[in-house]
């Protein structure tokens, strides 16, 4: 008995390795469908007791040669522009554009010790007092409407 079990041993390495006939797979089947097996086999009970053993028949051949045989489906290239193909990197360009120029406005005031509003204040009133004067025009409040003319800022004399 014990030289049955290296021959079926033996049948199992081949059938792993697909070398194995149709007969020989059988005495397999029949080998595990047997009450009292090893116990180092019984792992590989299910594989060759299976119920759901399916056989091709002839007709299997015919459908599998068919299908080889078929026009394979021609599939339409798309054809992808320059634009299309750099889009990923506009894209990117345009996000680190957006962080660059918020980190800048956000920068701003910490760069000029802007800490409160008075800060803030004080520098722009700096700013205001560099020595320019602004100008102002004597008309600056008139509007001609039709035939007259109004005057828009009351410190203006009427004419």
């Amino acid at each position: 008995m014990h030289m049955d079990y290296k021959y079926i041993e033996g049948l199992l390495e081949r059938y792993f390795a697909a070398e194995t006939s149709l007969e020989e797979e059988s005495i397999l089947r029949s080998f595990f469908s047997q009450e009292d097996i090893p116990a180092d086999l019984e792992q590989w009970r299910a594989l060759f007791t299976s119920e759901d053993v399916e056989a091709l028949d002839d007709a299997f051949d015919d459908r599998m040669l068919a299908m080889i045989d078929e026009e394979p489906q021609t599939v339409k290239a798309r054809e992808v522009t320059l634009t299309q193909r750099l889009q990923p990197l506009f894209k990117a360009a345009a996000v680190i554009a957006i962080f660059l120029t918020i980190g800048g406005a956000l920068q701003a005031p910490w760069d000029h010790n802007w800490d409160t509003p008075q800060d803030y204040a004080a520098i722009q009133q700096d700013v205001d007092t560099v020595g320019v004067q602004p100008i102002q025009a004597d008309n600056w409040g008139e509007a001609v409407v039709g035939d007259s003319t109004q005057v828009l800022n009351p410190n203006l004399p009427k004419n």
